[in-house]
């Protein structure tokens, strides 16, 4: 099998590099329109398209095409190359956080063209792409998703069918949607606590082994929880990169006729963090905008 992988980023790169396990079945090749990425995924022992025009001349006779984008703009550009390159049959697996909207567009392109288009969106941060322990949240045709498994199975153990439309693009900001929550909801209680006299890394160990303790919450402790001047906001997700996501919530809130006030408010205290200097920090870093503000 042949297959091209677009997009190697900072989850891209480790996605590609875990389907070189798929060899000698599957040939795969790389591209990405920045060349310092194309270089990162030369060393990283990836096989790297070095144009556009290269690009679309193997697309023509891959059977497989990947994604890994930042937006919808991105997507729809690949979209139309493929819809324009790939052989009829071929496989579409975008695994970019994108609107539905845009996906959908996608779907409808790719469909006159007689190419599958799987939908696959994942829960993890570029650390579990590197560890293979992503969650896989798919949609579209079922026996692509069936035939997909090893693909899949080189990114993480579990892996969710959703639909054969856009469920699995909903389901992402759905669960972001709740990430990205947690640490609004830290910043208040940890703020509140820490006023009130309580320790800061005490308090940690005490919320992750309560009733509310969860992998997200485990994880965040391993870099907040030490003691208060030592907590670390090294990023695995940036605020621009969060803001982005909650962008994406608040239009599907507002196609759907659902309120989502909470995530309303969390959009503005990221903007805060922006204002104050901590962009390339961690989301979490909005604790330190609620702390602020108690001052």
């Amino acid at each position: 099998m042949k297959m091209l992988f677009i997009g190697v980023g900072k989850m891209g790169l480790p996605m590609a590099q875990h389907l070189l396990a798929m060899k000698p079945a599957v040939e795969l090749l790389v591209f990405d329109l920045d060349e310092g990425q194309r270089r990162l995924a030369s060393s990283a022992g990836l096989e790297v398209i070095g144009s556009t025009a290269e690009l679309m001349q193997e697309m023509a006779h891959a059977d497989c095409v990947c994604s890994s984008l930042p937006h919808d703009e991105a997507l729809l550009t690949v979209g139309d190359w493929v819809s324009g390159h790939a052989p009829r049959g071929a496989l579409f697996l975008d695994t970019s956080t994108v609107t539905m909207r845009a996906s959908a567009q996608v779907a409808e392109q790719l469909r006159h063209k007689g190419v599958d288009y799987l939908r696959v969106t994942v829960s993890g941060n570029n650390h579990m792409a590197q560890a293979a322990k992503l969650t896989i949240m798919c949609s579209g045709p079922r026996e692509r998703f069936e035939s997909a498994k090893p693909i899949f199975d080189c990114w993480g153990p579990k892996h969710f069918y959703l639909g054969e439309g856009e469920q699995s693009r909903l389901m992402k900001l759905v669960v972001n949607l709740l990430i990205v929550q947690t640490s609004a909801m830290l910043a208040e209680g940890l703020t509140l606590g820490q006023k009130g006299g309580l320790d800061w890394a005490q308090m940690w160990q005490v919320i992750s082994e309560s009733a509310v303790g969860s992998p997200i919450i485990k994880a965040k402790s391993q870099q907040l929880g030490k003691p208060f001047e030592e907590r670390d906001f090294t990023p695995t997700f940036t605020v621009p990169q969060m803001l982005k996501d909650l962008s994406l919530m608040l239009e599907a809130g507002k196609e759907l006729h659902v309120p989502l006030m909470q995530t309303a408010i969390t959009e503005q205290w990221m903007h805060a963090a922006i204002a104050h200097g901590d962009a390339q920090e961690d989301y979490a870093t909005v604790i330190k905008v609620i702390e602020r503000m108690s001052h």
